[in-house]
């Protein structure tokens, strides 16, 4: 049986994400991106399609785990009847390596340490070729496959044993052990070795720089800062692309179809958390990520697509990998996207806020940026009637969504403020004008005066949680009645044991099987809604549930299964954190 999703801790290097299972073993990683193929893929099937595990051989008593202070680096200590080991676990940053450092101590009596290596790339379908060589003077294990060489490193290097490579010692209060494992490209000489204090060290002064930069005036301020953190680590360093996940396909509806990849870039996701960190404080941020989306939207503006990859390349093809049995018999277990050749309208609105609040930080507009935002918005101003997939990438017909409608005139509004309070060239008379057509439009068809509240479509009297944005966004005050209504109705239909779904799927709005379980983002969105609706006590009840939903070491899931008291979908999600920092700036 699979590990609870709860039950991992996401460590990173900005390129890519490991988890890290509460048992020690390290269960899904891909090298050398987030986007690449998996070496280890035990998450989605069992050991078998690779796993790397440091733990006692023996049974545990009782395990801890915590992030040391300010940064990524994750800290399990094992209690067994005989003694104490602690593992700690990082991804180091900023020399350009593809490395995993693991270091394992014990700290009292005796353990006997077990440790298998079991690599498996291509998502776990290629054994590789593995064989002990001599390089810079060590004796290292090397498994290359096709393009991918991975080399382990150690003072006591596993033995191969029918297709894996395991070992047990014994540990005395005092003695602790150094194992690294390197990604390079399987032409490549093996690498040679680097100093692992001295780069954890460095790993631990970049990101406790990070972590002291988030705010303190917040409620849960060591959550917010965790979330913080978390969304640093899914942003990739160099190209500056931001992942809404590094997993794929854990499922939404366990055993069921709904399990997609999301370790890719949305322009939504990515938007919503430079405004997050732009709103926090973290304005050094919005430059290298306006650098990405220029490079990735670059172009005719009718091509923009809704999500690109870690380097703004184009093409992310959905398809089935059959040899996977899925995280708890969820199939089918998806690489790529089909969700890619949607049309989804509200994605240009999200970015003109992002992009907006960047200005208002003092980041200046160049040439290329500013025209490209100018030509997004005249092509919206000639499509803006067309009806679309809406936010939740809905796979059934396509209609005129209510938030999708909402986020039109987003764009069209903070184009109009971009002229009229930062001087930038541009058809503002046109664009207010089809600014105030939407406006009427979404007051007139998308709202259900008999109900009081805005409805998910124009041809429908149900609700969505998205909804809830629409005082987020500037479209209506928090305390307008309409707001108050719609409030009210997404509580009375989409409330489930306290937390909130997308929509209830039972309509078949979404054209797919099965159902899904409240989604975290949304009770955030609640949050914030209410907040601004100026109903703070409830806001913050809410919250501190939300806040406690977190697992051991304060990370979050795209759902949460309140019936089982368990998380699902992907994890963790850019969503739910940047929801979460979000809602906190509300309150404060």
């Amino acid at each position: 049986m699979p590990l609870p999703i709860e039950d991992y801790a996401l460590i990173g290097d900005r390129a890519t994400a490991a988890l890290v299972g509460r048992d020690g073993s390290i269960d899904w990683l891909c090298l050398p991106r987030f986007d690449s193929p998996a070496c280890f893929a035990a998450l989605l099937g069992s050991e078998e399609h690779g796993r790397w595990l440091l733990a006692p051989a023996g049974p545990v008593v009782s395990t801890t785990r915590r992030y040391v202070d300010g940064t990524a680096l994750l800290e399990t200590t094992f209690t067994t009847d005989d003694g104490e080991l602690v593992l700690l676990d990082v991804m180091p940053t900023g020399d350009g390596r593809a490395d995993v450092v693991r270091r394992i101590t014990c700290t009292r009596g005796r353990v006997r340490v077990r440790h298998d290596w079991r690599v498996r790339t291509d998502y776990g379908r290629v054994r590789p070729w593995v064989s002990r060589e001599q390089a810079h003077d060590e004796e290292v294990v090397v498994a290359v496959a096709g393009p991918d060489k991975l080399v382990l490193r150690g003072p006591r290097l596993p033995r191969g044993h029918e297709g894996h490579h395991d070992d047990e010692f014994d540990l005395v209060a005092g003695e602790e052990m150094t194992f690294s494992m390197t990604w390079v490209h399987s032409w490549h000489d093996v690498p040679v070795p680097l100093g692992r204090t001295e780069r954890i060290r460095s790993t631990v002064e970049h990101q406790r720089a990070w972590s002291a930069r988030a705010p303190q005036d917040v409620p849960h301020a060591g959550l917010v800062g965790r979330s913080l953190l978390t969304l640093m680590l899914m942003t990739h360093q160099d190209t500056g692309g931001i992942v809404a996940a590094p997993t794929t396909s854990l499922p939404e509806d366990f055993g069921g179809e709904r399990n997609w990849d999301y370790r890719y870039c949305w322009l939504r996701d990515a938007a919503l958390t430079l405004e997050s960190l732009l709103s926090a404080g973290y304005e050094d941020e919005a430059l290298q990520w306006r650098r990405w989306l220029l490079r990735a939207v670059a172009g005719d503006p009718a091509d923009l697509q809704i999500m690109y990859t870690v380097d703004g390349s184009r093409e992310l093809p959905e398809r089935e990998l059959d040899h996977l049995p899925g995280y708890a018999g969820s199939r089918p277990v998806r690489i790529g996207n089909g969700a890619v050749s949607q049309r989804q309208n509200d994605v240009l609105g999200e970015v003109m806020i992002a992009l907006d609040l960047a200005r208002r930080a003092g980041l200046e507009e160049t040439v290329n940026s500013w025209a490209l935002q100018r030509a997004l918005v005249d092509e919206l101003a000639d499509h803006w009637d067309d009806p679309d997939n809406g936010l939740w990438e809905i796979r059934g017909p396509q209609r005129h969504f209510t938030h999708s409608r909402v986020m039109v005139w987003v764009a069209f509004d903070r184009a109009v403020r971009a002229v009229e309070e930062h001087g930038l060239p541009g058809p503002v008379e046109r664009w207010r004008e089809l600014r105030d057509r939407v406006r009427e439009e979404v007051l007139d068809k998308g709202f259900d005066a008999e109900r009081g509240t805005f409805t998910q479509h124009y041809d429908t009297r149900e609700v969505d949680a998205s909804l809830l944005v629409i005082p987020l966004v500037g479209f209506l005050p928090g305390d307008d009645p309409r707001v108050l209504g719609t409030i009210a109705a997404v509580q009375e239909d989409l409330l489930r044991d306290g937390l909130l779904l997308r929509y209830r799927t039972s309509t078949g709005v979404d054209g797919l099987a099965g159902a899904e379980h409240p989604f975290l983002a949304c009770s955030f969105w609640l949050v914030s809604a209410l907040a601004a609706a100026g109903r703070r006590d409830e806001a913050a009840t809410l919250f501190d549930r939300l806040c406690g939903l977190a697992n051991d070491v304060g990370l979050l899931a795209e759902e949460y299964d309140a019936e089982h008291d368990r998380m699902a979908g992907n994890f963790p999600q850019a969503f739910s954190h940047l929801a979460l920092v979000q809602a906190a700036l509300a309150l404060r």
